[in-house]
């Protein structure tokens, strides 16, 4: 299993690993942050209720644990808090801060409450405190850039309780209690060394220890990195690496200087991959990701990786699959160390690999959910053994733990404007991908950021096939969600853009989508004159399937509009249409159509006669639930030319067939009739010689 995309073994850590996740110290500081949570505000004291929550703020310098108190605290605190604990990281590693509407859209997803695609930060901070107005929660805000990230983020609810992480004080915020952390104390700081070396090196040479610490300055991440640089050398004293952190220079940090005794003792394949992982999105690694940089096989990758955990040099996540996250504080001197060890050339190469692996990562695990495709099953059987899944399950489990670092490659490759070209496959297959296993509705917020990189791509490259793929993308995605003066404003740009690609399909595709949003703005004229122009360019091009679909579309805007005469023309031409194409099903749904506006239009009898020969096709078609829908068409006609017996006996027909029609499967998707655009369409076919 060790050789397959998924490893359902998951990470195996050492006990000294497992250890290294106990809380040492900070009994003073944790002491004074559960006083303050209980501590009158200065609302309280001035007779008002407060009007937010509560912020605790633990300040101090990257390394110095300040993440690791907030969790203590959190784990101690938690059980006050019964709606339960978000968390929240608002700076990239590189120091980026985070957009607050990403940020607000992830804790809503936490709290399984649903944004729409596109929406304004405004709007998601807004959804979020209405959704924590009336809960009881507490959230972890780490690595906070600023105080405006933090104070977008505050419930309007003093029941809440808010932690914060920065490196500084949140000047701005009301009422925030701080605590700035310095070092551990000394028998903190020697527990925690031991817990790598053992107590016997501790214990007979006390001395040299305590010089160690304070050669760390006590700080926790520094001690971790002696304690593994020690563990990994059994037959080192301690004085030994107090003597090398004083040679390294008092000039440099104490984090520095364990890093560099720490990269200095790495053998020479994973000193090869250690600078590289800063190249590593979100921060966040797996084996496949540090195989494709580094240019070795994944196990082992793998197997540095598990090193890099004992020697303090990474953290393993809290995963069914082995992931691994490189801490904050070394992301700065991995990259110095990156660009020091390698040209721009290799570190662009390195990229390059990464995302091309993510890319094939993708096509197997969208691959294996296409059973019934010839094409697939032996693309996937053509692909190396670890590239493929041992089984759909398999893969849906590792796109969702994958998914901040696989939207993370995506930004950043877009945000590079060197490789785009790959950049371009790998959202596309993205896409893909999530819709195959999510499906369009779930996935639906992903997409659109995916759509958006797109787009600034496409804008960017100058290429307007891609521009108006992504545009139409986007339009359906906001029509979805309400948004349809927006949706109608992407569509128009998109038929500039395919006019532009002289891609007719874009072209088509955007003015039949102008006449949709038109058509649900209830400007009924405009929107039949839109499908009509999309309709001429279907029949000027042969497309006699689209052309039928297209008349049914503009009898609807008639019908709408109460012009009956033309409704009832263009629904003959659509079932004339599908009668060319030989679409039994698509012929009994026109008829049906065509039927209720003889009806609307007062011609029951047409009417009548007109159902009978859908249900015909319908039974045809084998469409059960179309059968009892015509029923009841039957039904009320039957009423309003006075025969109720008549009507009764095709009601019962209709209960009848919907008794015996079976199930649809739990989370089948549903049809809704629209043609197919975007990812499905022109999306696919600008980068169809990748499949």
């Amino acid at each position: 299993m060790t050789d397959q995309a998924v490893d359902t073994a998951g990470v195996r850590l050492s006990e000294r690993a497992a250890e290294e996740s106990q809380f040492l110290g900070r009994v003073r500081e944790l002491k004074e942050l559960r006083a303050d949570i209980e501590r009158a505000g200065l609302d309280t004291l001035a007779g008002r209720k407060a009007p937010r929550a509560r912020v605790l703020l633990i300040a101090g310098r990257p390394g110095s644990g300040r993440t690791a108190l907030a969790e203590e605290l959190v784990r101690q605190v938690a059980d006050r808090y019964h709606d339960g604990v978000l968390r929240a990281r608002l700076s990239e590693p590189d120091g980026t801060p985070v957009p607050v509407g990403r940020t607000a859209r992830e804790l809503l997803a936490a709290l399984d409450r649903s944004a729409p695609p596109g929406a304004t930060e405004d709007d998601l901070t807004d959804a979020l405190r209405t959704a924590l107005a009336d809960r009881r929660a507490l959230l972890l805000l780490d690595d906070a850039a600023d105080a405006e990230q933090v104070d977008a983020l505050l419930p309007d609810n003093p029941d809440c309780l808010v932690v914060a992480v920065s490196g500084g004080p949140l000047t701005g915020i009301s009422d925030v209690r701080p605590c700035t952390l310095g070092g551990l104390d000394t028998k903190s700081a020697m527990e925690l060394l031991t817990r790598y070396t053992g107590s016997v090196r501790i214990t007979v040479d006390p001395l040299a220890a305590e010089g160690l610490v304070e050669e760390c300055q006590a700080q926790p991440a520094a001690l971790l990195l002696a304690g593994g640089w020690l563990a990994a050398r059994p037959e080192a004293a301690v004085a030994d690496l107090a003597r090398q952190l004083r040679a390294e220079g008092a000039e440099a940090t104490p984090l520095s200087r364990a890093f560099r005794l720490a990269r200095a003792a790495l053998p020479a394949p994973a000193a090869r991959i250690l600078p590289l992982l800063s190249l590593a999105p979100a921060g966040l690694v797996d084996p496949h990701t540090a195989s494709a940089l580094a240019g070795c096989s994944v196990g082992a990758a793998r197997a540095a990786l598990d090193d890099f955990v004992a020697r303090g040099l990474l953290r393993a996540v809290d995963s069914p699959l082995p992931r691994y996250e490189v801490p904050g504080c070394l992301h700065p001197l991995l990259q110095a160390l990156a660009e020091s060890r390698h040209r721009p050339g290799e570190l662009q190469l390195a990229r390059a690999r990464m995302l091309e692996r993510t890319v094939r990562l993708l096509q197997s695990c969208r691959a294996i959910t296409e059973t019934d495709s010839l094409d697939a099953r032996e693309k996937l059987h053509g692909m190396p053994r670890s590239l493929r899944f041992p089984s759909p399950r398999a893969a849906e489990e590792w796109l969702r733990a994958g998914r901040p670092a696989l939207l993370a490659q995506a930004r950043l490759a877009v945000a590079d404007g060197e490789l785009d070209t790959l950049a371009r496959r790998l959202m596309s297959q993205l896409v893909r991908t999530m819709i195959a296993h999510f499906g369009t509705q779930a996935a639906a917020a992903d997409l659109y950021g995916v759509h958006r990189l797109v787009l600034d791509v496409a804008e960017r490259r100058g290429l307007p096939r891609e521009k108006a793929a992504a545009l139409l993308n986007l339009g359906d995605l906001d029509a979805r969600t309400g948004r349809t003066a927006e949706a109608l404003a992407r569509y128009r740009a998109a038929l500039d853009a395919g006019r532009e690609a002289n891609d007719p399909y874009a072209s088509g595709r955007a003015m039949e989508s102008v006449g949709g949003a038109h058509q649900e703005l209830g400007d009924h004229d405009r929107a039949a004159d839109w499908f009509g122009r999309a309709l001429a360019q279907r029949l000027a091009r042969g497309e006699h399937a689209d052309a039928a679909r297209l008349y049914g579309r503009i009898a609807e805007a008639h019908t709408y509009a109460g012009r009956y005469g033309e409704a009832l023309r263009n629904w003959r031409a659509a079932v004339a249409g599908y009668r060319r194409t030989g679409d039994v099903a698509a012929q009994a749904r026109a008829l049906s159509e065509l039927a209720r506006v003889q009806e609307y239009a007062g011609r029951p009898a047409e009417s009548l006669q007109t159902c009978h020969e859908a249900v015909e096709l319908a039974y045809r078609a084998g469409d059960v639930r179309l059968q009892a829908a015509l029923q009841l068409r039957l039904a009320d006609t039957m009423e309003h030319l006075g025969d109720p017996v008549a009507a009764g006996v095709h009601r019962s027909a209709a209960d009848r067939l919907l008794a015996e029609e079976p199930e649809e499967p739990e989370g089948a998707p549903e049809g809704t009739g629209q043609p197919k655009h975007g990812a499905d369409a022109c999306e696919i076919r600008s980068t169809s010689a990748e499949d």
